[in-house]
């Protein structure tokens, strides 16, 4: 009996060993995939066509089709994709790497038309694509869906790939565009998120005008809320590290307070069932105003490269998986007897979102330039088309909340789930290939870029000051103001001479009166042991003592 037990732990070690040894030898070759990628990348560099995402992609399936042919037709994966290891690992550094270098001028200026993308436009785009897929797809054999599910796939195709619009626009080069795009496409996966949670959590059974506005209100409610936990995050992590002076003894722990206290507001949403996009994204707002000029040189310039390189690493990671995940033979073998039904369900799907983006970006640019009385702030019509075609990519979120709906832990065993598993799949395939590869090239056709602004950014990224000044001077604000002098000169001078008296002004009021001598901001002097600071500080001391 004894034996017997011990052979069964001995047969138990085994196991353990040997699958513990197939993870280290899937991490081993993934971290070589990241690799390779970032090499494959930087060769295809100046590419007009080519992105670092469309190049993870590329390189995830072709992965997945060598995996298949060893396996012998059973894998096509290293890993299995998770929406956990997405949504908690993955998107938070780079949602909060996007918030802490957006210029912010750009943002808040056109905040109302980013919201009004971001919010209104996001439920048009839902109404239309749930609406269109409850009138097609009944039509078609995909096996039983309940209305449950045509919601959920309308939340699921309204959320716009951020990821990829961070690939393919240039902060620099189009400013308003890049606000625009960038921030309706947070504030659209945010809503999008949200949706899908209403819809999982609502009773469906009983529609009426009070559900509908209770599901507004909830809208509303997390909006605000976790906007606020954002901004609160950032301004305590601001106040204690100008309280503590961390960077008298350590800049390491400057950093570190500054990673976790983002992180920690990304989490602190998620347990309280708020929105945690939006929390991480103002939480980077926040942090790169006030945080940021409060610890010592060398700390901005660690967390500048600390963020962007975490980010850009989770965005690489994203594309390969979802491009190695792609060929899980285990999700096609129930659409391989009908390859026509999958084909026809992508190709509607697609088409409701070229449909549901029209239906509210030319109508909400009309709305929204009757507001602006300046030509210049008003939306063209070449900017609605690029606006348009720009956020058409579906990826990483469309993905990890189609795997939530229609699989449980990765896996499916009912063919119309499976369906949607590969449209899914498809579509995020076709937008980010197709639609992303055809972006830049439609946005130097529409858009393009003035000759001397082009030969000022060519010819600063080729010196050295332009690696850090930019580091130590965060210029979000101070590029967004070289841009509008260089171009418009003469509204500046008339700036001067009769300043306005815009939100914009009485934020900087408060903002200088109220805001920065508790928390900080640009201005502030770190306090450093042997600096200048320190002696001028001590200079006062004896000064106000006599």
């Amino acid at each position: 009996m004894g034996g017997f037990a011990f052979g069964a732990v001995v047969s138990k070690m085994n196991n353990l060993s040997t699958s513990d040894h197939s993870s280290v030898v899937s991490v081993n070759l993934f971290v070589a995939l990241l690799c390779a990628c970032i090499v494959v990348g930087h060769l295809l560099e100046e590419s007009r066509w080519m992105n670092e995402s469309i190049t993870a992609l590329a390189i995830g399936i072709c992965t997945g089709v060598v995996i298949l042919l060893f396996s012998g037709g059973k894998n096509s994966h290293l890993l299995v994709f998770s929406e956990d290891l997405f949504f908690i690992y993955l998107l938070p550094p780079i949602i909060f790497n996007a918030g802490f270098q957006v210029k912010k001028k750009q943002f808040f200026r056109n905040f109302m038309t980013i919201t009004l993308f971001g919010a209104v436009g996001t439920l048009i785009s839902f109404s239309i694509i749930s609406l269109g897929a409850i009138h097609f797809f009944k039509n078609i054999n995909i096996g039983s869906l309940e209305l449950g599910d045509f919601l959920a796939i309308g939340a699921i195709f309204s959320a716009t790939d951020s990821v990829c619009t961070l690939q393919v626009l240039n902060q620099d080069e189009t400013p308003l565009l890049y606000s625009l795009v960038f921030g309706e496409g947070v504030v659209n996966d945010a809503t999008s998120v949200v949706l899908f949670n209403a819809v999982q959590n609502f009773d469906l059974s009983h529609i009426d005008a009070v559900t509908a506005l209770q599901l507004i209100g909830n809208f509303i409610y997390l909006f605000i809320s976790s906007t606020l936990l954002g901004v609160f995050a950032g301004l305590l992590s601001a106040f204690i590290i100008k309280k503590l002076y961390f960077g008298r003894h350590s800049t390491d722990r400057e950093v570190a307070i500054m990673i976790l206290m983002a992180y920690l507001s990304y989490m602190l949403a998620e347990l309280l069932d708020l929105s945690a996009i939006l929390t991480v994204f103002f939480c980077g707002i926040v942090m790169s105003h006030y945080t940021w000029h409060n610890v010592t040189e060398s700390s901005r310039v660690t967390t500048k490269h600390t963020f962007a390189t975490l980010s850009f690493i989770a965005e690489i990671f994203i594309f390969l998986y979802v491009g190695m995940d792609a060929l899980d033979i285990e999700k096609w073998r129930y659409v391989s007897d009908s390859p026509g039904t999958s084909i026809g369900v992508s190709s509607i799907l697609l088409g409701l979102i070229l449909a549901g983006r029209a239906a509210f970006v030319f109508p909400l640019s009309f709305l929204s330039n009757l507001t602006k009385k300046s030509p210049e702030n008003k939306i063209e019509l070449k900017q609605q088309v690029t606006i348009w075609w720009a956020g058409l990519m579906r990826g990483a979120v469309s993905m990890a909340l189609a795997y939530n709906q229609f699989t449980r832990e990765g896996h499916t065993q009912l063919r119309g789930n499976a369906i949607m598993i590969t449209s899914t799949i498809t579509v995020v395939l076709f937008s980010t290939v197709v639609f992303g590869l055809l972006t830049k090239p439609l946005v130097r056709h529409l858009l393009p870029s003035p000759k001397h602004l082009v030969s000022m950014i060519s010819s600063e990224s080729l010196t050295p000051k332009s690696f850090v000044v930019p580091l130590l001077a965060n210029s979000q604000d101070s590029e967004a103001d070289l841009c509008s002098t260089m171009t418009r000169p003469t509204s500046l001078r008339m700036l001067l001479t009769a300043p306005s008296r815009s939100v914009h002004h009485y934020w900087r009021k408060f903002d200088n009166a109220f805001m920065r001598p508790v928390f900080g901001g640009r201005g502030f002097v770190p306090y450093v042991p042997g600096s200048p600071t320190e002696q001028d500080d001590s200079q006062w001391q004896m000064d106000a003592s006599k």
